[in-house]
């Protein structure tokens, strides 16, 4: 079945200041890893936002639940942000260095997000990927990144996702494919915001 979209009620209620010193050193480490090393894929998103989406899935009622994992975690502040809500976060990033940030970051800020190493592509999805055509950044190689976190795709309640425009049908296409029925993906898509979908019931995931 296809993904649904919804919007979660919103908040008007201003970002923690907790948040917002977390998000300044967030966006300072960012600078500086721009400034020190090149990785060309790697862009931020808007944390602010991100943070006001996360919010109002923990206060209401379309999660199934609270496992929460960001695909393509960069610096992993998203992933950090849904720790500070109460999520069971984790998340999963193709380049080592980013890997390295996102962790230290997690660990100074006390929050308890596991990030792992390779490609949120599941193991088997392979040949789904390029099929649907080539991209500018998306990689399937190091398919072992479920396997380090103990966990299967459909074991994720939430997932956000940065795709590039190339990347934004392949995404949602894994999603629907691999993801748990009533798990929600929410994408972020520069000033057009973020974009809530949830799985119906009916597709099940290929065993492996």
């Amino acid at each position: 079945m296809p993904l649904l979209d919804f919007q979660p009620p919103h908040s008007p209620a201003p970002v923690p200041q907790d948040v917002t010193r977390f998000l300044a050193e967030a966006d300072r480490r960012i600078e500086r890893f721009h400034e020190d090393c090149r990785v060309p894929g790697f862009v931020a998103s808007d944390y602010a936002l991100a943070y006001r989406f996360l919010r109002d899935l923990a206060a209401g009622t379309e999660a199934r639940g609270r496992r929460f994992c960001e695909w393509g975690s960069g610096l992993g502040v998203v992933a950090c942000l849904a720790a500070m809500l109460d999520f069971d976060a984790c998340g999963i990033e193709i380049e080592p260095d980013l890997v390295d940030e996102a962790r230290r970051l997690a660990d100074d800020f006390e929050l308890p997000v596991e990030f792992v190493c390779g490609s949120f592509v599941p193991r088997g999805a392979e040949k789904r990927v390029c099929s649907a055509g080539t991209y500018s950044w998306f990689t399937t190689d190091g398919d072992h990144a479920y396997d380090d976190l103990g966990l299967d795709p459909d074991d994720m309640d939430v997932v956000f996702a940065y795709p590039w425009p190339d990347e934004e049908a392949v995404t949602a296409d894994l999603f629907e494919w691999y993801a748990g029925p009533g798990a929600v993906l929410a994408t972020y898509h520069g000033t057009d915001g973020i974009r809530f979908r949830r799985k119906a019931a009916g597709r099940r995931k290929p065993r492996r």
